[in-house]
């Protein structure tokens, strides 16, 4: 069919959206990625300087030392707080983005199955149609047949 329906401009609209929307999620899982990435590398740094303060403690560490690690740890603690905090948003935001796209895709398919519907419908229509046009045709030369038929044993 050439002709666009508001069908098929909605199709075209539904589809940008969940195309627009796939596109968000994949920003989305890759700000999750980041984050998680983050929040290891941290977490891995955080038990590497850990290590590093129980080898120091076993050979000896001086009070100033000490306060200094604390407070270090202390900080990087923190940091790995607010990094949990980030993952846990990143992964707020990337179920709603798979929410979204779910939905466009969902309305997308509805479209399908009525544009579906409207081509099976239309084959019907135009299959019924060349059933009449056929049988009108066939009846039309039945009737000259028998017409000659009759012609013909008429004038014997």
């Amino acid at each position: 069919m050439a002709t666009s329906s508001p069908l098929d401009t909605l199709i075209t609209l539904a589809r940008d959206s969940r195309d627009n929307a796939g596109v968000e999620l994949s920003g989305l899982r890759r700000a999750q990625q980041e984050a998680k990435a983050q929040l290891d590398t941290l977490l891995q740094y955080r038990h590497e300087y850990r290590q590093k303060l129980q080898n120091t403690m076993e050979s000896g560490i001086g009070p100033a030392s000490w306060s200094n690690y604390q407070q270090f740890l202390r900080s990087l603690d923190d940091a790995i707080a607010r990094s949990r905090q980030a993952l846990s948003e990143r992964e707020a935001q990337l179920t709603q983005g798979q929410l979204r796209w779910q939905t466009e895709q969902r309305r997308l398919s509805a479209y399908d199955t009525l544009v579906d519907r409207r081509d099976t419908a239309e084959r019907q229509r135009v299959g019924r149609r060349e059933q009449r046009m056929a049988d009108e045709m066939s009846a039309g030369m039945r009737f000259r047949r028998q017409a000659q038929q009759e012609h013909s044993g008429s004038s014997h």
